[in-house]
């Protein structure tokens, strides 16, 4: 299956919106209550293509690229997570979304805590697919900043499947097609200086100040289903099961054969997982 095979099952826009000053490539596919799906550092709505199908015949999707990231406007400065937050707030109002469900993997699930904190009448349920910030390991964050630059400085075929592999338990996983997809992105001119601006946040004096704290995950009153996996690079499943123990309302999946990206990796299970604790029966 190729990502063209996924997206081309489905009814399905594609447009740049002007978001908080970002021109913001917003895909939006189904009908039903609203789910917003938020990417990883570096990465586009296309790490989603796999799961837009399924998630869309039980709601309206929207997958967007983050602002500095995917075709998103590249960004000058360095991007902190309340822009982000903002950006997404933003991103509501311009849809005319009161509510929505919220599935964040890696940086988008940091984002998704901090809004959940920031904005708790604007949230039902959330997903946090292997989310980032409640870590620090100088080792994955030195790992994420070169393997991202270095892939942003030269995008060759080589330098891309380097990066996307760190992600997966399995290599294999990583398509040629999403190699070319990803290469298309960081060819992009001032795409280089724009990843630069992304990776302040494994910095770490950057980091601390904008981490998830115990406080953080305390004041997550909606719903939240933590998923975390085998064999994911940013840290082991004992830290996914402390952030569900954290929120009031958290749960708690480990999901087997997989990295980073186990919507891509393990994607029925991880679609079924979602659909059933976002429709409340999980």
């Amino acid at each position: 299956m190729t990502i063209w095979d996924d997206l081309g099952t489905v009814a399905h826009t594609i447009e740049y919106r002007e978001i908080d000053g970002w021109r913001t490539r917003v895909l939006r596919a189904g009908s039903g209550p609203a789910l917003v799906l938020m990417h990883g550092t570096g990465g586009h709505l296309e790490a989603f293509s796999r799961n837009i199908p399924a998630l869309s015949e039980h709601f309206t999707v929207i997958a967007y690229d983050f602002p500095g990231q995917g075709y998103t406007t590249p960004t000058e400065r360095d991007l902190e997570i309340d822009a982000y937050v903002g950006h997404l707030a933003a991103l509501l109002d311009d849809l005319d979304l009161d509510r929505v469900h919220l599935s964040g993997e890696s940086l988008g699930g940091w984002v998704a805590i901090k809004f959940a904190v920031e904005y708790p009448e604007r949230l039902d349920r959330v997903v946090l697919n292997t989310p980032g910030g409640t870590m620090a390991a100088p080792e994955v964050m030195a790992r994420i900043r070169d393997l991202s630059q270095a892939a942003a400085d030269d995008p060759s075929e080589e330098r891309i499947r380097a990066r996307l592999e760190w992600l997966m338990a399995d290599p294999s996983s990583v398509t040629d097609e999403l190699v070319g997809c990803r290469r298309a992105i960081y060819s992009r001119p001032g795409f280089a200086e724009s990843m630069r601006h992304v990776l302040c946040l494994q910095d770490p004096e950057v980091r601390r100040r904008n981490m998830v704290t115990d406080a953080d995950l305390a004041a997550v009153a909606a719903p939240a289903l933590v998923i975390w996996t085998s064999d994911d690079p940013s840290g082991p499943a004992g830290a996914g099961m402390d952030m569900a123990d954290k929120m009031p309302n958290g749960k708690f999946l480990f999901i087997d054969g997989a990295g980073h990206w186990p919507q891509w990796e393990q994607q029925e299970i991880c679609d079924k997982a979602v659909i059933g604790f976002l429709c409340g029966d999980a």
